[in-house]
C-alpha cells in the first residue's frame, strides 16, 4: 500500500439541480456525507463548508460516457469545478465518475430505500462514492487522483 497525503478532502457531485457533497477524515481512510445543496446556492454552501473544515482539496466528480468521452453534464462539472478553484484558491481534481449515480442508487435500494425517497440523499452518496474512489486510487497508487483543474482555463 502507498502513502497517502494526510488531510480532509472534500468531495462534490455536481448535477443540474442539486449538489452533493461529502468529506474524508485526515487520514483519508473513509468518506461520509455532509449535505445536498440547492444547485443555485452550492458554490457559497461549498465555501462554508470548505471555511469550516479546511481541507488539502476538492475532489469533483467527472460524469464521463462509458466509453470515456464528454457528456451533456462534462463540461457542466468542468466549468463548476474551475469556480470553485477560482474562488476558493484551493487545489480542486476531477476525478472519473462513471457509474457514481447508478451506484448511490443501488446502494440506497439495497437498504430499503426508494429512488423517490431518496433524492435528497442520493447527491451525498454519490459524492461520498466519488471521494472514496480517489483516496482508494491515491492509497494504491501513492499518487494524487484525478487531474488538477486550472482556474485560468477556459478564461
Amino acid at each position: 500500500m502507498a502513502e497517502v497525503r494526510s488531510g480532509v478532502r472534500v468531495g462534490i457531485d455536481v448535477g443540474r439541480a442539486r449538489v452533493g457533497v461529502a468529506r474524508s477524515d485526515r487520514d483519508a481512510l473513509l468518506a461520509t456525507p455532509i449535505e445536498t445543496l440547492a444547485r443555485d446556492t452550492a458554490l457559497d454552501g461549498v465555501a462554508a463548508v470548505v471555511a469550516e473544515l479546511q481541507p488539502l482539496e476538492i475532489v469533483v466528480g467527472l460524469p464521463l460516457s462509458l466509453s470515456g468521452g464528454d457528456t451533456p453534464s462534462t463540461g457542466d462539472a468542468r466549468a463548476f469545478a474551475r469556480e470553485l478553484a477560482t474562488r476558493l484558491g484551493l487545489p480542486v481534481r476531477l476525478v472519473d465518475e462513471r457509474l457514481s449515480t447508478v451506484s448511490a442508487q443501488r446502494e440506497l435500494h439495497r437498504s430499503g430505500r426508494s429512488t423517490k425517497s431518496s433524492r435528497a440523499v442520493i447527491d451525498q452518496v454519490a459524492a461520498v462514492i466519488i471521494l472514496q474512489n480517489a483516496l482508494d486510487l491515491e492509497r494504491a497508487s501513492g499518487r494524487a487522483p484525478g487531474v488538477l483543474v486550472d482556474p485560468d482555463e477556459g478564461s
